[in-house]
């Protein structure tokens, strides 16, 4: 009877053949050269992110926990949880008005800036010479906040443009940025006018990406103007939506430079803001414990409202 088992099965390898060891370790030295060389070519951005970032953010970490004046780092003095705990202590002001006030600002030139680009940015999409309009809304974004503050601070003087305009209307002069009461919404307008030009750029490349059909579609079902807009328009532009309000209002609870020109926090602290306060503590008053404390508080509010505002987003059935 004929074997039909194939021995080769249960045969081992003859002397000369060569095994498979040699070709796997030189294909992991292969790797390994590869892997150190990509390594080699990523040092500087490493170096440089180690160096700016998070050597300074250990460093924020030691000061917010620790007591110091400031130059000698000899002076540092461990302090625990006291300096947050002073942020939120009675008579405390980082809280209220400070705190709030950085809130307010945000919103305000998130809704502001937010309506002001939609309403600009479907005008625009509609208009010949659509480059040229965009343009001139993003204009702001690459003037410097010092000319943008300095002009609209002389706008708002009681002899300036505004109370002009108000005054040929026969109501009476407002006095924009000495009056508490008016001086954070004044702040707030100029802060949403210089940044409706980025908002409107993420728009119309928002605007640009609705399929026509949609739109033919709706014109097909005698949809007016409004309801295109409520309906199709709106839900579509969703994601381009989110990405202008967490840019936005990041943007507002970072806002330092804008209200140093124009208020420097005033009146009183009518427009004192997180990061002028954090300024303040570490720069003027040499206490840069609180400042850092007060800078991770920032932090965190902005992820908080961050991660909220993705929940909201997405819960309204748009996974952004």
């Amino acid at each position: 009877m004929v074997n039909t088992l194939t021995p080769a099965t249960t045969e081992r390898a003859a002397p000369g053949t060569p095994s498979a060891g040699p070709a796997v370790d030189g294909r992991a030295r292969a790797r390994r050269r590869q892997a150190i060389a990509a390594y080699l070519f990523l040092a500087p951005t490493l170096l440089f992110f180690a160096v700016f970032l998070i050597l300074p953010l250990g460093f924020a970490v030691l000061l917010s926990m620790s007591h110091w004046a400031g130059f000698d780092l000899g002076g540092i003095q461990p302090a625990g949880m006291d300096n947050f705990t002073g942020l939120f202590a009675d008579g405390s002001t980082f809280l209220a008005p400070i705190l709030t006030n950085t809130l307010l600002f945000a919103a305000g030139t998130v809704v502001l800036a937010l309506a002001g680009s939609v309403v600009v940015a479907t005008c625009i999409d509609n208009l010949r010479f659509q480059g040229l309009w965009r343009t001139l809304y993003f204009l702001p974004i690459v003037t410097t906040v010092v000319a943008v503050g300095n002009l609209w601070k002389y706008m708002y003087e009681p002899g300036g443009l505004v109370n002009g305009v108000l005054n040929a209307l026969g109501l009476g002069s407002v006095a924009f940025l000495q009056d508490p009461d008016t001086a954070l919404p004044s702040v707030v307008v100029v802060q949403a006018w210089a940044s409706v030009g980025s908002a409107i750029l993420v728009l119309t490349a928002g605007l640009k990406s609705i399929p026509d059909s949609y739109y033919e579609a709706a014109a097909l079902d005698g949809a007016g103007p409004v309801t295109v807009f409520r309906k199709i328009t709106l839900p579509l532009l969703r994601p381009s939506l989110l990405l202008v309000c967490i840019t936005q209002l990041i943007s507002g609870l970072q806002s330092f430079a804008l209200i140093t020109v124009m208020t420097k926090g005033g009146p009183g602290d009518a427009t004192n803001v997180a990061a002028l306060e954090m300024y303040r503590q570490a720069f003027s008053y040499g206490r840069w414990g609180p400042a850092s404390a007060a800078a991770f508080v920032l932090f965190v509010v902005i992820l908080v409202v961050t991660l909220v505002q993705l929940w909201i987003f997405r819960h309204k059935g748009e996974d952004a």
